[in-house]
């Protein structure tokens, strides 16, 4: 099953950033979507102007820290869908500090989200895939995993979790399934604003955002892999803004 007219697409964090540019981009492709986070009125509303425009979606709330969450998002593709194509991780938070701070809930938050959360997705749609016989995942990691840099250590090892076990289940996942890694760097979205220490904050005006990608730019690696004929496994994408280090 090549391209993405038809399929049937869920992607986590849809309220905002990279999953609604992600959806309207899908959407209007042809696929069918499944949106889930925790802002309904967000979900809500996103779903109305995807309706608005032509598409086909679905939602459901879905926190990825709770797994049941998860279960109910793959359930909702296959009640009005029928099946499950794509699985999109893209759920994250990063409220990044010194080590010296000692924001220990801040690292359980980040392990709990950007990690157990693709977890969780993984244990809900796996099964799924294996007995369509078909399916794909794509995990949205980050460069800060790629290049580790200060009071970014925890949310960068979060990613390179993610980085690793999606290896490890493209190795397992066999002819039929595929895994793909999506790495953005600096994108214009909502990340800062879960920014609690102080010291990243004063440090923040430092950081020119106006020379970010925008979440469409991290769409678009998305739906090029989503869109890769069935025998193509494209297994990871790094898209920075040509100014980044």
């Amino acid at each position: 099953m090549a391209g993405i007219d038809g399929k049937v697409v869920a992607i986590t964090g849809a309220s905002s950033g990279i999953g609604e540019a992600s959806a309207l981009l899908l959407a209007s492709r042809g696929a069918k979507l499944v949106l889930g986070a925790r802002r309904s009125d967000r979900l809500d509303a996103l779903a109305a102007r995807i309706e608005a425009e032509g598409g086909t979606v679905a939602w459901t709330r879905t926190d990825v820290r709770r797994r049941g969450d998860l279960a109910d998002l793959v359930a909702c593709a296959r009640e009005h869908y029928g099946a499950l194509d794509v699985l999109v991780n893209n759920a994250g938070t990063g409220p990044i500090s010194p080590f010296d701070e000692l924001r220990v809930e801040d690292w359980d938050q980040m392990i709990d989200v950007n990690f157990r959360g693709v977890l969780y997705g993984i244990a809900a749609a796996l099964p799924v895939f294996r007995e369509q016989g078909r399916g794909h995942f794509v995990n949205i990691v980050s460069t800060a995993g790629l290049r580790i840099v200060p009071n970014q250590a925890v949310y960068a090892a979060t990613k390179n979790a993610v980085r690793t076990l999606s290896e490890g289940l493209r190795q397992e996942a066999g002819p039929d399934l595929r895994v793909t890694v999506v790495s953005p760097g600096y994108v214009g979205t909502e990340f800062a604003d879960s920014v609690t220490s102080p010291t990243v904050k004063s440090q923040a005006p430092a950081v020119d955002f106006s020379l970010s990608l925008a979440p469409d730019d991290i769409a678009r690696a998305v739906a090029f892999a989503i869109e890769q004929p069935s025998n193509v496994d494209v297994g990871d994408i790094v898209v920075r803004p040509t100014v980044q280090g």
